[in-house]
């Protein structure tokens, strides 16, 4: 495979996962080993010491070493930038309450639930998901819903995974509860929080 081709094939791999990138052909990385292909990942939340992780694909490098002839990728991850990316997040969490509790209860609900909240957070940072995974029947979750100081609480059941929807009720107003399908569940965050 050509350059450009291992350069579109990434470019296709990295964009169908909704990966943010930049092409820079112009990186280079410390290892003379490195052929075709070399990346990192880096953070904008580390000021001056960005790249979290680096590497890149070694073709013949197994057969240097007495191996067969294969190509290989690796990398090198920085535990100390990588800790202190997970602190800030934590610390980020910490300091928030969650505008949003998914209540889930049933079958298939929790990991349903977990799947959606990752969802809303890719769609919008700003919205701070709690997602149910102590078990319990609704009104528990309720209750933890209430003490959790979300906004809105989301409701996932098995009739609802059954139909496509989803429960929107308000927990610090006095607004209704409605139903939504599920495709319409981020344009009615926006609506609520807007």
């Amino acid at each position: 495979m050509n350059p450009s081709n291992i350069s579109q094939s990434c470019s296709k791999a990295l964009e169908s996962h909704s990966i943010d990138y930049k092409l820079n052909p112009n990186l280079v990385r410390g290892l003379d080993y490195y052929t075709k292909t070399v990346f990192e990942w880096t953070s904008d939340q580390l000021g001056s010491q960005a790249t979290v992780c680096g590497g890149g694909r070694y073709d013949g490098l197994v057969e240097q070493l007495g191996g067969k002839d294969i190509c290989g990728i690796g990398c090198a991850i920085g535990m100390e930038r990588l800790t202190e990316l997970v602190e800030l997040s934590v610390e980020k969490a910490e300091n928030s309450q969650p505008k949003i509790y998914i209540v889930a209860v049933g079958e298939g609900a929790e990991i349903h639930a977990s799947i959606m909240a990752e969802t809303i957070r890719d769609e919008n940072q700003n919205y701070t998901v709690e997602v149910n995974m102590d078990g319990g029947n609704f009104k528990q979750q309720f209750r933890r819903a209430d003490k959790s100081g979300a906004e809105l609480a989301i409701i996932v059941g098995e009739q609802e995974i059954e139909q496509g929807t989803v429960s929107l009720k308000p927990l610090k107003s006095d607004g209704e509860q409605k139903t939504v399908k599920q495709e319409e569940l981020i344009g009615q965050l926006d609506k609520f929080f807007g």
